[in-house]
């Protein structure tokens, strides 16, 4: 039975990962447990580690013991880590994720990551002012107002080579200075939190698990380009992150960070939130702008840029979640420890979503000018076994495929570039041998044509031609010609296109055709899917000499595609074969192949 005087602390990963993996209900079973047991335990919330792949992940310290984290948990878990653990003093073996002086697996995920933007993630409350402001919060805030003029920070963030994270990569300290020198008493700051990539969730994450950070980077800013007001524009399918923004900013107005006199400075600074209505184009600045005053979320030409004519037709400047969370870190440590970190022209750290077919799937913090394959293979550990690693999707639907061929190019701005790719916000979509690169193309460009806001001709129906295009070769009706149509349509999309959107959307089909051609002649010459992943162009055999006339396939069958009698060879009717593969899985004697 337990005793009282058992000091511990036990922390919950209640970020949208870990609470789709079940970690509220854990949280609320350790609250249950605990109650009325005489033990002096203090249970806490936190955001995403990044190990996504985990979740749920409960921390646990225990004088003498250091911290340990359980990986996987579920409720049946919490009695045995209260009673073994908390009570008894001993760590549960398995179930350990780490382990304060042993070396675990999951550790190589951690271990060569280097965390800026990450730097409280997993360790703080998000939702806890005070554990922010314990981590040396709101310090970097303190020293702008109280003894840097708003030049002296625009020159801190210049020299320390921070480049914009939403995809672009401007200098941000340029972006900055040229708001700065705009004539006027009006200006407004604006973060960009409008994540719309497949396979992206940094901004999401880090406004979940470490909101304040990315506050103090704006309000930073607002005093640099002299903005008294600012936007945080999220969209509306990130509820968590905007109820966690909620409280940063009220609570950050109660202990003055925000509000008419920070600090008693004399600087004066108020934000509210947008919710956006989930349209990807408006991650693109001037759409995003014409949102949030109202208007239908269209690109619009630039020059002028929203440096100089922005929100209301005033100065604006606008930066992504994870630039505005590196600008305390800098202001703090500064620029030369910032600028130690990645290439000549690509400074600092940058965090990537890792998703699709990979081991260790999640959030990663790296020096920028590292390998791929060390992002991918070490610390993601690689696809999953039985498959070889066959290309990545880098920057999303706006970003490109890079084969195998090229696992071993440094990840900086210009090395991705040079393969037709782009860095993007950051999103890694893993692919293995099982996909078609056909069809990924297909995948991303339904993707941005459905986002298209329709103001230009050749993204509006180029996209859509190129789509149709797509879908008939991945049904088996390609013809001769397709790809070089494909890639003249590619080509005049990019180049007609008033946004960053359309002058990057046919990016994935480009690069595939690159890299893949011969699956795209595969597709239409011979009517085959390499990847056997095409439906349309599967097709279903009987082995007969490994047939047993078992009838499990029949049964399996949905439409009755497979007959035959019992203890004979079966037959497959392609006409009649939908493709579901539930034959093949239930055979037991390797008698159904697919080609």
């Amino acid at each position: 039975m337990a005793t009282s005087g058992v000091i511990a602390e036990i922390t919950v990963g209640l970020s949208s990962c870990g609470i789709a993996a079940g970690a509220r209900d854990v949280y609320e079973t350790f609250q249950q447990k605990l109650e009325g047991r005489g033990i002096d335990v203090e249970l806490k919330r936190t955001g995403c580690v990044g190990m996504c792949y985990r979740e749920p992940l409960v921390d646990v310290v225990v004088p003498g013991l250091g911290k340990t984290t359980y990986g996987g948990v579920t409720t049946e878990y919490v009695e045995r880590i209260i009673e073994e653990h908390v009570v008894g003093g001993k760590p549960i073996e398995e179930w350990l994720v780490h382990l304060e002086g042993r070396e675990l697996p999951d550790d190589a995920y951690l271990a060569p990551q280097e965390r800026i933007v990450l730097r409280n993630a997993g360790s703080i409350d998000p939702e806890s002012i005070d554990d922010y402001v314990d981590t040396g919060g709101y310090d970097a805030l303190a020293t702008v107002l109280k003894s840097m003029s708003p030049d002296e920070v625009i020159s801190v963030i210049k020299d320390s080579g921070l480049r914009g994270r939403g995809g672009a990569g401007f200098p941000t300290g340029v972006k900055w200075g040229l708001a700065s020198q705009q004539p006027g008493d009006v200006k407004y700051v604006i973060v960009n939190a409008d994540e719309g990539d497949p396979g992206a969730f940094m901004d999401r994450s880090i406004l979940e698990g470490d909101p304040h950070s990315v506050l103090e980077g704006l309000v930073i800013a607002a005093y640099a380009i002299g903005a008294n007001e600012g936007y945080f524009y999220v969209r509306a399918e990130y509820p968590l992150a905007i109820k966690r923004l909620e409280i940063a900013i009220a609570d950050a107005t109660e202990r003055g960070f925000l509000g008419s006199d920070i600090l008693g400075s004399g600087f004066g600074f108020k934000v509210k939130i947008k919710e956006g209505a989930g349209a990807f184009v408006c991650g693109e600045e001037t759409a995003l702008i014409a949102s949030i005053e109202g208007q239908r979320g269209m690109p619009k030409l630039r020059p002028p840029y929203p440096a100089a004519k922005g929100l209301w037709g005033k100065p604006t400047n606008i930066n992504n979640v994870e630039t505005y969370a590196n600008i305390a870190w800098i202001i703090s440590n500064g620029a030369e420890a910032y600028a130690s970190y990645g290439t000549e022209t690509s400074k600092g750290t940058k965090v990537f979503a890792l998703a699709g077919k990979i081991v260790r799937g999640g959030l990663v913090e790296v020096p920028m000018g590292i390998r791929l394959r060390d992002i991918i293979f070490e610390i993601g550990g690689g696809v999953p076994e039985g498959r070889t690693f066959k290309a990545v999707q880098l920057g999303g639907p706006s970003g490109g495929c890079i084969p195998e061929e090229f696992i071993d190019i440094l990840v900086d701005y210009e090395s991705v570039t040079k393969t037709g790719a782009i860095m993007g916000s950051g999103g890694m979509v893993v692919m293995d041998d099982s996909t078609c690169m056909v069809d990924i193309a297909r995948f991303f460009l339904n993707f941005t044509q459905d986002e298209s806001c329709g103001k230009c001709t050749f993204c509006r129906v180029g996209t859509k031609r190129m789509l149709e295009i797509l879908e008939r070769i991945c049904a088996g009706e390609g013809q001769e010609g397709d790809i070089e149509l494909l890639e003249e349509l590619g080509e005049k999309i990019v180049s007609s296109s008033l946004c960053g959107l359309g002058q990057s959307a046919p990016n994935p089909v480009l690069t595939t055709i690159k890299y893949f051609r011969d699956e795209y002649e595969a597709h239409i010459q011979e009517k085959r899917c390499p990847a056997l992943a095409c439906k349309a162009l599967l097709t279903y055999e009987v082995v007969a000499e490994n047939c047993i006339g078992c009838t499990l396939c029949t049964k399996a069958c949905p439409v009755g595609a497979v007959s035959g009698e019992k203890k004979e060879v079966h037959t497959i009717d392609n006409d009649l074969c939908t493709g579901c593969d539930a034959c093949r899985q239930v055979c037991r004697f390797d008698a159904i192949t697919v080609r």
